[in-house]
């Protein structure tokens, strides 16, 4: 395995530049992300398509990872229940290190080959599910023992990862490999890889959760209403759709909970 995320950086003696410097090699070195990510969109669609099939038949999705990695997954999990009004634990994120880890580091926990899998157990992890797998490196033993499980049961796995040939990407049904190069600080991955996988993660829910219906035209019709932003965005998505003014259309959003609740209470009148 080619270990680019352990590669030492282009740039140094960092503490001598500027801090115009500092901020434009960044930049640099960020601008390399968005074509990595382009190279990888055939097997994120292949898994796209794979998710739509078993989540129409009750499946969820599993991220799990540790450190940055496992963040994100839990970070793109949360979002997706009041983006797309979707009930809570269909998209799931499992960290190394438990919940304490998405605040403070517990590195070491990544370590154990055989807790990643435990922890999937404890949501009754089933044929329909799939797990995705998050790891820079493609090394992480915490990822790994996860997806080659899952795996050996009949679960679909795929992986996002920022090193090309690793054991990861050879333990998955669907192998994701955003080569982004060495990092700015050599071996952050928080930087480069990160947004990497932050993208990809975004990609796969939000055309998910299109293709599933959670969204009308390009309104997030099915938005939780938790604030007063968001039930302005609805009032004025019901507006735009029905013609009806701001107080008809605010009345019915907070009477049916979501627009297209209203939308489908207006049709059938």
């Amino acid at each position: 395995m080619i270990n680019i995320t352990e590669s030492s950086s282009l740039y140094d003696n960092l503490e001598n530049r500027s801090v115009n410097e500092l901020l434009n090699g960044i930049h640099e070195e960020d601008r390399k992300v968005l074509p990595a990510v382009k190279q990888v969109i055939p097997q994120i669609e292949k898994l796209v398509l794979s998710l739509v099939e078993r989540m129409q038949k009750g499946g969820r999705l599993f991220y799990i990872g540790a450190g940055t990695s496992g963040r994100l997954g839990i970070l793109d999990a949360s979002e997706i229940p009041p983006t797309f009004g979707v009930e809570d634990g269909l998209v799931i994120g499992i960290i190394a290190g438990g919940d304490r880890a998405i605040r403070k580091a517990v590195e070491s926990a990544e370590d154990d080959e055989t807790l990643g899998w435990k922890e999937l157990q404890a949501w009754k992890i089933n044929e329909l599910d799939t797990v995705v797998g998050i790891a820079a490196s493609g090394r992480t033993p915490f990822v790994i023992g996860a997806v080659k499980t899952a795996r050996e049961q009949g679960i679909l796995t795929a992986c996002i990862t920022n090193n090309p040939g690793s054991q990861l990407a050879a333990s998955v049904d669907i192998p994701i490999e955003a080569i982004v190069g060495p990092e700015f600080v050599t071996g952050s991955t928080r930087m480069k890889a990160g947004t990497a996988q932050k993208l990809i993660l975004n990609m796969i829910t939000t055309t998910l959760m299109i293709k599933l219906g959670r969204v009308k035209g390009n309104k997030m019709v099915n938005m939780q209403l938790t604030n007063q932003k968001l039930v302005l965005r609805g009032t004025r998505m019901i507006m735009d759709e029905l013609g009806y003014d701001q107080d008809r259309a605010r009345r019915l959003l907070l009477m049916h909970g979501s627009v297209s609740k209203v939308l489908e209470a207006e049709k059938r009148r």
